[in-house]
């Protein structure tokens, strides 16, 4: 398996770093030796881990919007990073239907101001778009959706996301043909971990009522998403990075999802936390006619595995597991710094067993 320890020294730029997946990453990259910079919005919610976790102290952290291609570009060119990892979204399917005007700006342009920064530059060798599985125009298939499936998703989050991806297909096609910068992006299906505080997500809302010792109120139990710990696309995203940064030949489109056992509908990912959490805890079914969103999704993360020999480190037992402990441990006042330290040292071992 890939070792993180790859990053030790390198200067790495990741926009969204503020956000519950950036946190994380950032968290990473930082116990790996990297020297980051993350360019981001203020923390989207409120608590945010990246405030709870001080993150701010392990990096160089800009405040700006990515939609400002001034102030991005001042804060890439001070960093002079060698790999990019773009995570910078307004990621939320509901939101999107709100205000969809804002969503493609941050979604599409953020993605062309970022890429216009790497095309500027002569020290990057290395970019990766963070996009989601939610890009593939969605035929409530049985089977896991393919790299080569049509793009075009539904609502303005997923079809935003969807833009994304042609626009780095366009630049990488245009701009970075000579291999001179390695070009990827990287579809994740959903994720779930500690200090995940987001609106309309289902564990963000199991952690919220077992804080108020209230029911979960389950609006859609009968979807069915590929869920994984948040560490799992996160490694993904440094593997495929790392490699086609050593050899361009790896740069390419990638699913990263879990295995087909751990595709479960919602009302039953809800059934193992409440087994997890305990203290007699239970959910409601209660739809609200929402906006649409998919009914099944799932991916086929075959060529990633083919190609880098990559597998799921932790089922989803283990990753909800892995939520309660972070949870209970930041709502006792523990340290939770130490926790997510702990936790990406146990995700690590377990990928050399």
């Amino acid at each position: 398996m890939f070792d993180v320890s790859f990053y030790k020294g390198k200067k790495v730029f990741v926009t969204g770093h503020t956000g519950f997946k950036g946190s994380w990453l950032c968290k990473m990259l930082v116990n790996a030796g990297a020297e980051v910079t993350g360019y981001s919005l203020n923390p989207p919610t409120e608590p945010s881990l990246f405030e709870i976790a001080g993150i701010a102290s392990d990096v160089h952290s800009v405040i700006g919007d990515i939609r400002d291609y001034g102030s991005l570009k001042a804060a890439f060119d001070e960093a002079q990073p060698e790999i990019v990892l773009h995570l910078a979204a307004q990621p939320i399917v509901r939101d999107s239907y709100k205000d969809p005007a804002y969503t493609y700006e941050t979604n599409v342009m953020g993605t062309v101001n970022i890429l216009e920064c790497v095309r500027n530059s002569s020290c990057v060798k290395s970019f990766l778009n963070v996009t989601t599985d939610k890009v593939y125009l969605n035929r409530e298939w049985n089977w896991g959706y393919r790299e080569n499936e049509e793009l075009d998703g539904y609502d303005p989050y997923s079809n935003s996301k969807s833009c994304s991806e042609l626009v780095t297909h366009s630049y990488k096609r245009s701009f970075f043909g000579d291999g001179h910068v390695a070009i990827s992006t990287a579809r994740a299906g959903n994720v779930i971990g500690g200090g995940d505080f987001a609106n309309d997500r289902i564990i963000p809302d199991c952690i919220r009522a077992a804080q108020k010792h209230e029911d979960i109120i389950v609006r859609n139990p009968y979807s069915t998403r590929p869920y994984q710990h948040v560490l799992e696309p996160l490694y993904a995203y440094l593997m495929i990075a790392a490699m086609q940064y050593e050899d361009v030949r790896y740069a390419d489109y990638y699913n990263v999802g879990p295995d087909d056992v751990d595709c479960f509908q919602t009302g039953a990912l809800v059934d193992m936390f409440v087994c997890k959490w305990g203290d007699g805890m239970k959910w409601v079914d209660r739809y609200d006619g929402g906006p649409h969103e998919a009914n099944f999704l799932k991916l086929d993360c075959s060529k990633l595995k083919s190609t880098f020999g990559w597998k799921p480190h932790w089922n989803l037992d283990t990753a909800i597991e892995k939520v309660v402990e972070w949870s209970k441990c930041w709502m006792s006042g523990g340290d939770v710094r130490e926790c997510m330290s702990e936790q990406i040292a146990e995700f690590m071992m377990e990928g050399i067993r």
